[in-house]
């Protein structure tokens, strides 16, 4: 992953996740989330959401805004944040970073858009190339996330939007926080 252009953190457990996402945020830092299992499970949305962290949070903004074209506008400027956080749903032995979702909001922050992104990885998600990672996120991702949503939206997923990192070109613009303990799906 480093010879492909990206930090790499390896952590103990989700309480060092926690603690090292906080430190690489400074104090004022304009910050957005993916919806992320993965970091409601280490904590930090609840820190983040509950308004009492330094940061400018961009996320309440966004869910808080109830007319639908505001708040899509609102979430497309929400990906060229300072710092976009989340995870993926796999991380193949080769390097590459592989995240789905139905939108695309999710990942479309990742490519290029956020000025920094930090991706939280549970190490179950790791798999031994490429293919394997794809196949990770149809035959077994897919049916976790389509019941989640289903109780949190009323509706199920869809393959929607893939993003596929191969590389990247600048330089700690992606950290990977890799913990060595099984978190989100």
């Amino acid at each position: 992953m480093r010879k492909r252009g990206f930090t790499v953190n390896i952590l103990d457990n989700k309480a060092q996740a926690f603690q090292r996402l906080k430190e690489l945020l400074p104090a004022g830092a304009e910050v957005m989330t993916a919806s992320s299992t993965t970091l409601y499970q280490i904590g930090f949305m609840d820190y983040y959401l509950g308004g009492k962290n330094p940061w400018h949070c961009l996320g309440p903004e966004v869910y808080n805004e109830k007319n639908p074209e505001t708040q899509g506008m609102l979430r497309r400027k929400a990906d060229t944040a300072e710092y976009f956080l989340g995870s993926v749903n796999a991380l193949a032995e080769t390097g590459e970073l592989v995240a789905c979702d139905a939108s695309g909001s999710r990942v479309s922050a990742y490519p290029f858009a956020a000025k920094k992104v930090i991706l939280v990885v549970g190490i179950q998600k790791i798999t031994p190339n490429l293919q394997k990672a794809m196949q990770r996120v149809r035959e077994y991702v897919f049916f976790l996330e389509d019941e989640r949503a289903k109780k949190a939206y009323g509706v199920g997923t869809r393959l929607g939007k893939w993003a596929i990192i191969e590389n990247e070109m600048q330089k700690d613009r992606i950290t990977i926080l890799l913990v060595k303990e099984p978190l989100g799906f």
